[in-house]
């Protein structure tokens, strides 16, 4: 009889198969940790190129889908019309203040704290409700191809993989907020007089930390589940509730003053709309780098968890 060939060697052969693919599956999680203890005594060089890589990897994912220009465009459009809204709005105020003859108040109006400064907290609003969806695919999409389990067991550290896809989420929303820097630019060039140039870049570093929040909260949410609709539900009402922490605070429900101080202080909205009236405060800036440390310290434990499942 001629030897039988390797791929039909019986029920005997598959079982010793299964045994050797689990084993494989064994070395490499136990694996793992010591890549962990490697990437952190290796160089620099080496994690931020880890990095590179799966922020590269994943905007080259994001731009080949329709998602990315879809969320590019509608943001464009809205951009144009809260300017346009709110320009118009604030030349009607000034037009008014003429008329009335007001000449105090015509001699404290400005285009930044009349027209700049709702521009920037309106389009705050309009990155709440764009956001979950760029970053609903970042771990659930892996979930559903069945990719995980590759990116986890390649040599790639948990930390490499968490930056780097937030990485990928904060280099998008920066792009958002580069189309926002654009109106107040056009105002700068060829308004008379101009915005003020510190309360302008302050506003949009507000936007630019508020964003990258917001991708840190969105990055834990898709890190939690295999359902990108589900993972866009979750990052929006968390989203959702944060922006309504001073509402509940004034409402009285928190109880205490130091309730509602805390309450208020959860909002990314207070803290933006210091920075867009030009308050650059440490306890702002220490916010957003809590928050985003934190949801990014969240989805590593998240993360991190499933290669002992």
């Amino acid at each position: 009889m001629s030897p039988r060939d390797p791929g039909e060697r019986g029920p005997e052969g598959d079982r010793q198969a299964a045994v050797r693919a689990d084993r494989r599956r064994h070395d490499a999680r136990r694996g793992l940790r010591a890549r962990d203890h490697e990437g952190s005594a290796g160089g620099t060089g080496r994690v931020v190129r880890h990095i590179a890589d799966v922020a590269g990897r994943e905007l080259r994912g994001l731009f080949v889908s329709p998602v990315a220009y879809g969320i590019l465009s509608l943001f464009s459009v809205l951009a144009g019309i809260f300017f346009i809204v709110t320009l118009s709005a604030f030349s009607e105020w000034v037009l008014r203040l003429q008329q009335m003859q007001a000449i105090e108040a015509l001699a404290q109006a400005n285009l930044n704290d009349g027209m700049i400064a709702m521009f920037y907290q309106s389009m705050g609003v309009v990155l709440l409700f764009l956001i979950p969806g760029i970053t609903m695919s970042l771990f659930a999409s892996e979930k559903t191809n069945g990719t995980q389990e590759l990116l986890l067991t390649s040599p790639l550290t948990i930390w490499d993989i968490v930056l780097g896809k937030f990485l990928a989420g904060a280099i998008f929303t920066t792009l958002l907020v580069a189309i926002v820097a654009a109106y107040p630019a056009v105002l700068w060039i060829y308004g008379n007089p101009g915005p003020e140039l510190g309360k302008t870049i302050s506003g949009l570093l507000g936007l630019l930390l508020v964003s990258w929040t917001y991708v840190s909260i969105g990055a834990f949410a898709s890190s939690l589940t295999r359902s990108q609709v589900l993972a866009f539900l979750l990052t929006f009402v968390i989203l959702l509730m944060m922006m309504f922490m001073p509402a509940i605070a004034d409402l009285g429900v928190a109880g205490t003053s130091e309730a509602r101080d805390f309450f208020r202080y959860l909002s990314a909205d207070v803290h933006l709309d210091q920075l867009v009236r030009g308050l650059v405060d440490t306890k702002d800036l220490a916010y957003f780098a809590v928050m985003i440390g934190t949801f990014l310290v969240f989805t590593k434990t998240a993360v991190e968890s499933v290669r002992w499942r």
